[in-house]
């Protein structure tokens, strides 16, 4: 089940959107909730756990950039995506990761290309895995939920939302199946899920959790062609 929420302080046009979005996930045969709120404060404050989110920008209570920060802030790592009368924002919805940014009036067409592309996406996040060993036991680990590999040795630790997961393994071996992945070796001890990557400077890079993870000088050019190619695959402009 895809949960779906449409925010707009207009209450017409908020119908409108999420009519078309059922419509168009219906004749995707993609089973929805396709839930309705009129300002910034009212969609933060609820307990849905949301796939994809459109966010109108300009609103009375709480703009949408201030409502999508808050989201990035608690760690939401879905789909965000925009719908604003105004270019004006374009560039911003950069800083919180937006899938992408309608212009309005929404175009049907667009909207179905956007809405295929991010069913899509989440698909195919949340269903890849790898499959490591210990102590004679396979275990499936899910790369969504990975932050990133710390090499101790011939150990492995796994840090992720459900803590730390250690086993034998190879990191030459995990780097090179990760590498079309969105995983990038910064460091020789540190392999990260750029998915997670908050903030970086030449030194560090700091992820949503506020963990921070070294750069070595050598690779600082190399992580950021991958981070820029990773935000070019996964946002962008409509």
């Amino acid at each position: 089940m895809l949960w779906v929420a449409v925010c707009d302080d207009e209450i017409m046009e908020c119908c409108n959107i999420a009519g078309k979005i059922k419509k168009i996930l219906k004749e995707m045969k993609m089973p929805c909730v396709v839930r309705q709120f009129y300002g910034g404060q009212e969609l933060i404050q609820s307990s849905d756990k949301f796939d994809i989110i459109f966010l109108d920008i300009i609103m009375r209570d709480m703009d949408g950039m201030r409502a999508a920060h808050i989201f990035r802030e608690n760690s939401f790592d879905k789909i965000l995506i925009f719908i604003s009368s105004s270019r004006e924002y374009v560039f911003e919805a950069y800083d919180v990761e937006a899938f992408r940014y309608l212009l309005k009036p929404v175009d049907e067409k667009k909207l179905r290309h956007v809405l295929q592309k991010a069913v899509c996406k989440i698909e195919s996040r949340s269903q890849e895995f790898i499959i490591v060993s210990k102590e004679r036991q396979k275990k499936k680990l899910f790369l969504d939920d990975i932050y990133y590999f710390e090499i101790k040795g011939r150990m492995i630790d796994v840090h992720g939302a459900d803590g730390i997961f250690t086993y034998y393994g190879q990191i030459g071996v995990l780097e090179n199946n990760l590498r079309e992945k969105g995983f990038f070796r910064c460091h020789k001890s540190w392999l990260i899920n750029l998915k997670y990557v908050d903030l970086y400077n030449r030194q560090e890079v700091i992820l949503d959790n506020g963990e921070r993870i070294g750069i070595a000088k050598r690779r600082y050019e190399d992580f950021c062609k991958a981070i820029l190619g990773y935000m070019r695959e996964n946002g962008g402009i409509i």
